[in-house]
């Protein structure tokens, strides 16, 4: 990989993931405006402006929307890839697979989405972010195995993806810009 290309993956690693993190939640934010209750959102954060949510399944449709908008973006990806192989489509199959893993380990601190829902579904607090995580996994080996992703790309995806995210994350702890 040339430095040209080096440059442009860590280019678009950022736009991959500002677009998903922002995509997801948008899918917590939209659903509870649906629902019709006041919701704000960060870029790593959206929820009630204040108050609580009426019932139950409304607090499990909102933290159940942000996961699910990231599962159909992946599956999407996972069939562009299939007929088109690219290590910038590659990027948005790979950083919903990193978002979840990293949501998954945040559980043993805070509850995260996915984490919520197992739960109060009677499934243990691990259940489903192991389901999606290990989904989103295979469907990223699978999509690197099939165009041939060499080390070097793999490597350097990880790590541009973890220091945007990271980035991000911080961001919006240090700076909480308000999306909507």
């Amino acid at each position: 990989m040339s430095a040209k290309q080096g440059l442009a993956t860590v280019a678009w690693a950022a736009v991959a993931v500002t677009f998903t993190w922002l995509l997801h939640e948008f899918a917590h934010w939209a659903t509870g405006t649906f629902l019709g209750y006041p919701m704000q959102m960060t870029l790593n954060t959206a929820g009630l402006v204040d108050g609580e949510y009426r019932a139950t399944w409304h607090r499990l449709a909102v933290s159940s929307a942000g996961p699910l908008i990231t599962l159909l973006q992946a599956g999407l990806v996972f069939a562009l890839l299939r007929k088109t192989p690219s290590k910038v489509l590659y990027l948005f199959l790979f950083v919903p697979f990193l978002m979840r893993l990293m949501a998954g380990v945040i559980n043993v601190i805070n509850l995260n989405d996915e984490g919520r829902v197992s739960q109060a579904l009677g499934l243990g607090v691990y259940t489903l972010p192991a389901l999606v995580t290990f989904t989103l996994l295979v469907m990223v080996a699978r999509a690197s195995r099939r165009a041939g992703f060499e080390a070097r790309f793999q490597a350097m995806t990880t790590l541009a993806v973890m220091v945007f995210a990271t980035l991000l994350i911080m961001a919006d702890q240090l700076l909480t810009i308000r999306v909507l």
